[in-house]
């Protein structure tokens, strides 16, 4: 017998939990919406905020229904990816919306690792607003290509307005083709982000201190 389906429905992901920690939202200086890989859980991702070391930042971490926002590979036709996909970019939108009433969208900062770094990047280079920072851990862009004419079109008038972005990956990820990270680091670029992009070599599909200590700056400096 097949596994049941766990993107099943139109918005598989909607009700989901959300795993919090830190700040309450009301009394938070910055929050941080961070959202896991492929068969992870929220809670992994609370995990790497905490060594970021604030009390005063409010942590949001959205669940995927049956651990995956999508199921195929994040370069696969668009179309196979749903409704996980689409799904999963209304829950990050919905908990940025919620972090940004409480503090303010250019005190928000939305950060993933690998499929979650992908939803991340796929959810500000198609919202593009003055955010308090985009980390993306070994991911990117989402669909088979990816042009800046395609999102800047898109994005009209809007831009991230300085939004500072950073960007990790291994060169050999094996997961994630170099070649994409670049790409998503030209389209973020020419919608107005301050986009810091670091190619590491045989870190593998992970993250290290370095990216950490980015991450980190981002995050204290959305606190100001």
């Amino acid at each position: 017998m097949s596994a049941p389906n766990p993107h099943s429905g139109d918005d598989p992901h909607g009700d989901q939990p959300v795993a919090e920690a830190g700040a309450d939202l009301a009394d938070a200086a910055a929050a941080v919406v961070c959202v896991h890989g492929r068969g992870a859980t929220a809670q992994s991702m609370l995990q790497i905020t905490q060594q970021f070391g604030f009390d005063d930042v409010a942590v949001l971490a959205p669940q995927a229904a049956g651990r995956t926002w999508y199921p195929n590979p994040f370069t696969a036709p668009t179309d196979s990816n749903q409704p996980g996909l689409s799904s999963g970019l209304a829950r990050v939108g919905a908990l940025v919306d919620r972090a940004a009433a409480a503090v303010g969208r250019e005190r928000v900062v939305v950060l993933g690792f690998s499929q979650g770094a992908c939803l991340s990047s796929e959810y500000v280079a198609r919202n593009p607003a003055r955010y308090g920072g985009l980390v993306v851990f070994s991911g990117g862009l989402i669909g088979p290509e990816v042009t800046v004419e395609g999102y800047a079109d898109a994005a009209g008038d809007a831009d991230l307005a300085g939004t500072p972005a950073f960007l990790g990956c291994d060169e050999n990820d094996p997961h994630i083709a170099l070649e994409r990270v670049h790409e998503t680091t030209e389209v973020l670029d020419a919608l107005d982000a301050d986009v810091d992009e670091r190619i590491y070599q045989g870190i593998g599909h992970g993250v290290v201190e370095d990216e950490l200590d980015a991450a980190t700056a981002i995050v204290d400096d959305a606190r100001h």
